[in-house]
């Protein structure tokens, strides 16, 4: 059992790295202040593979693993963590496009999706469809060679500021054999946006509703087969949780940097606040909390690049952990720096806002509880060894 990276593993970490120290870090503070999405950016993390790290290199992407992806998920947080994650989510619609579109659509859409030239949401949640995804309500009736689309989405990433959606409308009965999936150019009849979100953290990326009156879109941007659509959908939030999870890695590591600084320089009561056992205590409690959970989420990300038939319930676990830890580091280190971690002079508070979200997306971290349960008292249950 070998935990080390591969020397290309190493270079992906390197190479974020160097994009994020230029392009993210010294940005990021006045990307949340001005609620600021940053397009050109994310165009310049599509120049160098960023927008199609896990696409196949036959539809213009890199064709990494889940687990490179991570890697480099997790950098790229380092510097501004909303707008990885963004750029996690556009990877993910990319990548759907990419497994599912008919060929004449996958080349008129990915080259320009891989390199970041436009950009994509994903749209599953309704404003009355959340974590109960199998119930939403979104239509698609068939009209020929079109469909037909009526309803709304809400919660969405880059909505009204993207070029494509990646929607789940339903195109037949209740339930989840209902779902169809469909790619959607933004900018088609009948298609509106809702105000962007005043949102607690995520400034850097817009969130607004989608609403679709009578949309007209030509039978051949569905994605898979008529009622594959929940299928599709859940095999992209499998990654999704590993993606958004791996930006809450990035989250913690960057603010577990900044206490370790920020404890060696303050000093109180004529020493180093590093020098007192309380400091130690919580240094080394979030230094094992980021291990684990780093560990969970490449497992996780391991068992998904393997196909392996348990591979939802270990990404589900990963998104759990990682998210519920990372968010707790972040909140320790706003803790150890006092009263200057809750001022934007430092970063800290808005590692806090920015981790916080992680925990609700891609699935609450209760929906993942019950991912885990039900799979542990399936007749085939979970192998934990």
């Amino acid at each position: 059992m070998d935990f080390s990276l591969t020397d290309e593993q190493h270079a992906f970490r390197d190479s974020a790295s160097q994009f994020m120290e230029k392009a993210l870090r010294p940005f990021a503070a006045e990307w949340d202040a001005e609620s600021t999405f940053p397009v050109a950016t994310i165009r310049q993390a599509g120049e160098v593979g960023f927008c199609g790290i896990y696409t196949p290199e036959s539809a213009g992407g890199l064709g990494l693993s889940r687990l490179d992806a991570s890697l480099i998920f997790e950098v790229l947080a380092q510097g501004c963590t909303s707008t990885a994650a963004f750029i996690t989510i556009h990877n993910m619609a990319t990548w759907m496009v990419a497994s599912w579109a008919q060929p004449d659509v996958r080349d008129e859409w990915c080259p320009s999706l891989t390199t970041g030239e436009k950009l994509a949401s994903y749209c599953l949640t309704e404003p009355n469809a959340g974590s109960d995804a199998a119930s939403l309500k979104t239509s698609a009736r068939r009209d020929g060679d079109h469909y037909i689309l009526n309803g709304s989405k809400a919660f969405i990433s880059g909505a009204g500021s993207t070029d494509a959606l990646v929607l789940m409308a339903r195109t037949g009965g209740d339930g989840a054999k209902g779902i169809s999936c469909f790619l959607i150019p933004s900018d088609l009849p009948g298609i509106s946006f809702g105000r962007n979100e005043e949102k607690m953290g995520w400034k850097s990326q817009p969130t607004r509703q989608v609403n679709l009156e009578d949309v007209r879109l030509p039978a051949r941007y569905r994605l898979g087969e008529e009622g594959e659509g929940f299928s599709i959908a859940m095999r992209g939030l499998d990654g999704g949780r590993i993606n958004i999870a791996s930006c809450s890695l990035g989250a913690a590591q960057a603010a577990l940097d900044q206490a370790l600084s920020y404890v060696q320089e303050r000093k109180q009561f004529g020493q180093q606040i590093a020098a007192f056992q309380n400091t130690q205590f919580k240094l080394a409690d979030m230094a094992t909390h980021l291990l684990a959970a780093r560990q969970m989420v490449r497992f996780a990300a391991w068992k998904l690049d393997k196909k392996d038939s348990d591979r939802a319930a270990f990404c589900a676990m990963a998104k759990r952990m990682a998210t519920d830890l990372c968010f707790d580091i972040c909140n320790e280190a706003l803790q150890l720096h006092g009263g200057y971690g809750y001022i934007r002079e430092y970063p800290l508070e808005r590692y806090v806002r920015d981790a916080r979200v992680h925990q609700i997306l891609e699935g609450t971290n209760e929906i993942m509880r019950v991912i885990i349960a039900r799979r542990l008292l399936s007749e085939n249950p979970l192998n934990l060894e």
